[in-house]
């Protein structure tokens, strides 16, 4: 199987088989071993704060998750696809997890759509940390984040 094929089966996991995710409405709509982007749109049943309509703080931190996440694990494949088949990376991707997860709420939830991007901060045997922010579709930056997670 090719990275390409990988990543495509991770992707459409992410999309159908998570099933907190799909109640928040996340998709995962790009990534590769270097960057990835997650969107949702605002629904009533996300907000926190309902006097001021503000997003749920955990929605945010579970989409800022989700974008460290998913781009941690294009860089897994990126680094093993030379060195394991297939289906030994599916098993190591299988086993990651956040051990530690940051998140700086900047300013309040609010918007039709928020997009949430990551990036890779250093990807090792053992761990993988990733930046992760979040903005509206107007581009106002929402929270920021870096994640930790378990990659071996």
């Amino acid at each position: 199987m090719s990275s390409s094929a990988l990543l495509e089966q991770i992707s459409t996991f992410m999309n159908e088989q998570i099933p907190f995710q799909k109640h928040l409405g996340i998709v995962v709509t790009k990534f590769d071993a270097q960057q990835s982007e997650v969107r949702f749109r605002w629904q009533d049943q996300l907000v926190g704060n309902a006097p001021m309509q503000i997003l749920h703080g955990g929605v945010t931190a579970t989409a800022l998750d989700t974008a460290g996440g998913v781009v941690i694990m294009a860089s897994v494949i990126e680094r093993l696809k030379q060195d394991l088949p297939a289906d030994e990376i599916v098993k190591r991707i299988a086993r990651c997890g956040t051990i530690d997860l940051r998140v700086d709420y900047v300013r309040p939830g609010r918007g039709k759509e928020f997009i949430t991007t990551a990036t890779i901060i250093r990807s090792g045997n053992k761990v993988a940390v990733a930046r992760m922010e979040m903005h509206n579709e107007d581009g106002m930056l929402i929270a920021f984040g870096t994640g930790t997670y378990i990659v071996g």
